[in-house]
């Protein structure tokens, strides 16, 4: 973290940097360890939640590579941890490329430095607001043949663009962008399942957070709006551990994170 660590100290919380907190890294700021204790001693299910979404990322990347899918476009990566999207990817298909996006400078210097792919694959990093489609898409092209099929991972990243900036608009306009054959992988905290720990955790975050990565959490009606127009592979939208569980994988679906995998006819 030497180079992160010469940047100014925040006086606000990142989700980045609360998720390196809640996955036992290193990589954060007081600030952002505050805010994560706070809200995980608020809700106690928010550890093993982190735990099971990056479960589930790694089984649905599996999947869309088993499907042929050798393109990959990861927003909201957070700093590096174990089983990345492109290390998941590229030991199931060595040559699949992987674009990053995140918005923090402390995660682009880890990304820099960690996110290396293998010499038969490729991937890549940019440094962009998850709202900002056309940057995204656009710098995404250096690395990516948007002609053909994309897994656009969105995992725990949408609660952060409030329902007033409308990210199911967001959500069309990038997958509007991609072919056909592409899939959405998708997770986003629940306001439906735990109601009363996931309200208080999510205002302990709120009150430590910048206002543009304050969180929403959404009703399964809500997340599965943003699978509008596409095919929602089975089990349809269900919490973390219903998703294709490996056989290894706790079980526990009172874990409040709704998610979905979906294909673009």
């Amino acid at each position: 973290m030497d180079d992160a660590l010469r940047l100014p100290h925040p006086t606000s919380a990142h989700p980045a940097r609360v998720y390196n907190v809640w996955l036992g890294g290193k990589d954060h700021y007081a600030v952002d360890q505050e805010a994560a204790e706070l809200a995980a001693r608020a809700n106690p299910t928010i550890v093993p939640s982190v735990r099971a979404n990056r479960a589930f990322l790694g089984r649905a990347v599996r999947h869309l590579a088993a499907a042929g899918i050798r393109q990959f476009l990861d927003i909201g990566t957070g700093i590096p941890a174990s089983a990345n999207t492109h290390e998941v990817a590229q030991r199931a298909a060595p040559t699949s490329r992987v674009v990053y996006v995140d918005n923090d400078p402390i995660v682009l210097s880890h990304a820099r430095a960690l996110l290396v792919s293998g010499p038969e694959g490729q991937t890549d990093y940019v440094q962009a607001d998850a709202r900002d489609v056309d940057t995204i898409l656009e710098s995404a092209s250096r690395t990516l043949d948007l002609d053909q099929p994309v897994g656009l991972m969105l995992v725990a990243i949408l609660q952060y663009i409030r329902d007033s900036e409308d990210p199911w608009d967001l959500v069309r306009r990038m997958l509007d962008r991609l072919a056909p054959g592409s899939h959405l992988v998708l997770s986003h905290p629940a306001v439906d399942i735990a109601v009363r720990e996931v309200a208080e955790s999510m205002q302990i975050y709120n009150e430590r957070a910048a206002a543009h990565a304050s969180a929403t959490p959404r009703t399964r009606d809500g997340v599965q709006r943003f699978c509008h127009g596409l095919d929602i592979l089975e089990p349809g939208i269900v919490t973390l551990t219903q998703w294709r569980p490996d056989p290894a994988d706790a079980q526990d679906d009172t874990l409040p994170m709704w998610c979905a995998v979906a294909r673009k006819a």
